[in-house]
């Protein structure tokens, strides 16, 4: 602190405290950088665990099942008897409820030759009965006895999915068939596309099969060989006319840092990248975050660095000023005989203008000696804490305006100034006011110089952040609110996905027993035995599997951002309502507002809550129809007065009094297979985002349940 004394003392200490301040900013610039990339770069790791164990799941859900579709006897019957028309149909039936109980999109079987001879789509316009896949790499492996997995685009639909196939052996052990079965992986991108950043999967030649960006599909992110174009085109495995093209966007690795940098040039936009190598599946899964959130925090850091800077050369000045006073006033007691009367008037004046400059600030200042005792406090200070410059000066800790409940914090904190060492970025003390309210405070401690050079005590700087700590305890509280509304969200989420996951093995153990009882009764002790052993390997995995989703299930933060309140109707009806609707036989009907509407709200969540309260309309009007009209489910926006609309209107049995008063109550419901939670779940969304939710009935039957948000604030180029 030489250095600084010297400064201060010199000719140009502004010009030292101004170059102090800008290595705090560049300081604090960099380390919130570094902090904010750390969380992104976690934040992303977390994610790609998540979301690579769901594409595990889905890629190994239906391994088994060609496997044990090609012990059943009719599949080998069929190959045996391919021109059997009772053989063709009992395989047909038995493909398509296998195919059906374990939700698999088509299970089909083939002979020798590629030729699909029996399908669970074989009444469907898209039937594969008679198609040939000879040709598929998946075909060829299972053929040469053993199991193929395959993602490509179909030869027949034209829709991608990932096919896995298994060999039909005769008693022998020859191969005479294969049995295979095709996985559509749309439900997962469909989830990816409800992210705020690209999410994407390339296969090992570095080609894009799954993305939730749709213009990426089957685009390379390397050039390929002429021999694995080739091979590609030959297996149609990205349809018949692919040709390869590259990504619109370049990838960077960035020094030290656990991913790369992902650069969009057409729109200027940067992400960081994280890849998940996946080498099971020969795949990598890449997701991304936008770039903008790091800027955001270092912007956010200089600015309080700034704030604080401003503080210290703010003192430093103060100090300044008033050790040229002192050296005034020791040069006026030299003079003193000659100009006793001047000297006293001119001490009165910088007495009171002193005083005024002090009283006039909002910083609290106290100065204490090496001991601890209170020397000076300023009318700020004294504001601050109730107690008057009386009652504080000449005090030695304990003062009295320490907090009782924080008494062991406030002795580390006294002792660690009065020792020196004090942090320059200060510390936070709780304080209590003399009418017994808490006074929280940010300090600032520096040495106390005299006249002299001397060092006589510690000056502290004391800003009152109370409002800020209230504002932050707010915001916490809303966050919490948030989570919690999240949590009971994820457990519909892991209910569902627990439902979807058991399925494949249920599925796998019926057949395995089915197989098993057809071996028995044809005496084959042998076979018998592999089948009762799968059978005991699938039970244990619907075990391993309820024990993976109880691990899985995690918390995401949600976010606040300008919002079209007609795209997210439109992406609610695209999600599910339509065709729940459709599925009903309820026409759907939207009103919108002339001019756009753009609403501060999640996105997401917003969609979420539109879908929940069109889906407890659909099921309304299920069990109802209203005497005078006909059964509709209609939307309209609005806006005005800084306020959007959005109704959502039904034909359903309206509301009778006494659901209306309990409408929103957790675990209130009127249907038997209900848990009574989503409309209290919409609601608490809803006002999380600033909104209200409001339920009422209809002129001439059924319920209205209006959604409204404020408007977000307009903003200019």
């Amino acid at each position: 602190m030489v250095w600084l004394r010297k400064a201060l003392r010199g000719t140009a200490p502004l010009a030292a405290m101004l170059g102090l301040a800008v290595l705090l900013v560049l300081g604090a610039g960099e380390w919130a950088t570094r902090n904010e990339l750390d969380t992104q770069w976690d934040n992303l790791r977390r994610t790609a665990e998540v979301q690579a164990l769901a594409l595990r799941g889905v890629a190994t859900r239906y391994s088994t099942l060609p496997f044990t579709a090609a012990q059943q006897p009719l599949v080998t019957q069929l190959l045996r008897h391919p021109h059997s028309p009772r053989m063709r149909e009992a395989a047909n039936a038995y493909l398509q409820t296998v195919n059906t109980h374990a939700g698999s999109d088509t299970l089909y079987l083939m002979d020798a030759q590629g030729l699909t001879l029996a399908s669970s789509n074989w009444d469907t316009p898209s039937s594969f009965v008679h198609q040939n896949y000879g040709n598929r790499p998946y075909f060829r492996d299972a053929l040469n006895g053993l199991t193929g997995r395959f993602y490509g685009v179909g030869k027949t639909t034209g829709e991608p999915g990932l096919f896995a196939s298994a060999p039909v052996r005769q008693d022998d052990g020859t191969v005479i068939g294969v049995v295979a079965v095709k996985v559509r992986m749309q439900p997962i991108v469909d989830t990816w596309s409800q992210l705020r950043d690209p999410v994407f999967v390339a296969d090992e030649h570095g080609i894009v099969i799954l993305g939730s960006v749709a213009a990426w599909l089957y685009k390379t992110t390397r050039t390929l060989p002429p021999s694995v174009v080739q091979q590609l085109q030959h297996d149609e495995q990205y349809g018949a006319q692919w040709v390869p093209k590259p990504v619109p966007w370049t990838l960077s690795p960035q020094e030290g840092q656990p991913g790369a940098q992902l650069h969009l040039p057409n729109t200027g936009k940067n992400y960081l990248a994280f890849e998940e190598p996946l080498p099971d599946l020969g795949w990598t899964l890449t997701l991304t975050a936008d770039s903008r959130v790091v800027a955001l925090a270092r912007q956010q850091a200089w600015a309080l660095a700034s704030l604080a800077s401003g503080l210290l050369v703010l003192g430093a000045l103060y100090w300044q000023l008033r050790e040229r006073r002192l050296q005034e006033n020791r040069q006026a007691r030299i003079e003193l005989e000659q100009r006793v009367h001047e000297r006293t008037h001119a001490l009165q004046r910088a007495q009171a203008f002193r005083q005024s400059m002090e009283d006039a600030l909002l910083v609290g200042m106290r100065a204490r000696d090496l001991e601890g005792r209170i020397v000076y406090v300023n009318a700020a200070m004294c504001d601050m804490v109730g107690y008057t410059a009386d009652e504080l000066v000449g005090q030695l800790p304990p003062y009295p305006y320490w907090h009782p409940d924080d008494l062991e914090r406030h002795w580390n904190d006294s002792n660690t100034a009065l020792a020196g060492k004090a942090t320059p970025q200060g510390h936070e003390n709780r304080l209590r006011h003399s009418n017994g309210s808490d006074v929280h405070t940010m300090f600032y401690t520096a040495r106390l110089i005299d006249g002299d050079g001397e060092h006589i005590g510690w000056m502290s700087s004391v800003v009152d952040i109370t409002a800020q700590k209230r504002a932050e305890e707010q915001q916490q509280q809303r966050e919490a609110q948030l989570q919690r509304v999240q949590r009971v969200i994820t457990v519909g989420e892991m209910a569902s996905t627990l439902a979807h996951e058991l399925n494949q093995p249920l599925a796998a153990l019926v057949n395995y027993a089915a197989a098993a009882k057809s071996l028995a009764a044809q005496g084959k002790p042998e076979l018998l035995g592999d089948s009762l052993a799968a059978l005991s390997t699938q039970a244990l995995r619907a075990a391993d599997i309820v024990g993976r989703i109880r691990r899985w299930v995690r918390q995401h933060p949600e976010t606040r951002e300008p919002c079209d309140l007609h795209a997210a109707v439109d992406q609610s009806l695209a999600l599910l309502l339509r065709a729940e609707a459709r599925r009903h036989g309820v026409p759907v009907r939207l009103e919108r507002a002339r001019e756009p509407v753009c609403v501060s709200a999640d996105r997401v969540l917003l969609e979420q809550v539109v879908l929940n309260l069109g889906l407890n309309a659909l099921q309304a009007m299920q069990s109802h129809t209203a005497a005078a009209h006909s059964p509709e489910l209609l939307l309209r926006t609005a806006a005005d007065a800084g306020q959007a609309s959005l109704q959502v209107l039904d034909r359903g049995p309206g509301l009778p009094p006494e659901v209306a008063e309990r409408l929103f109550e957790p675990f209130f419901t009127t249907r038997s297979d209900g848990l009574g939670l989503g409309l209290n779940i919409c609601r608490s969304i809803v006002e999380s985002m600033g909104g209200a939710l409001l339920a009422r009935n209809r002129d001439g039957g059924g319920a209205i349940f209006e959604i409204r948000l404020p408007l977000a604030p307009a903003t200019t180029p």
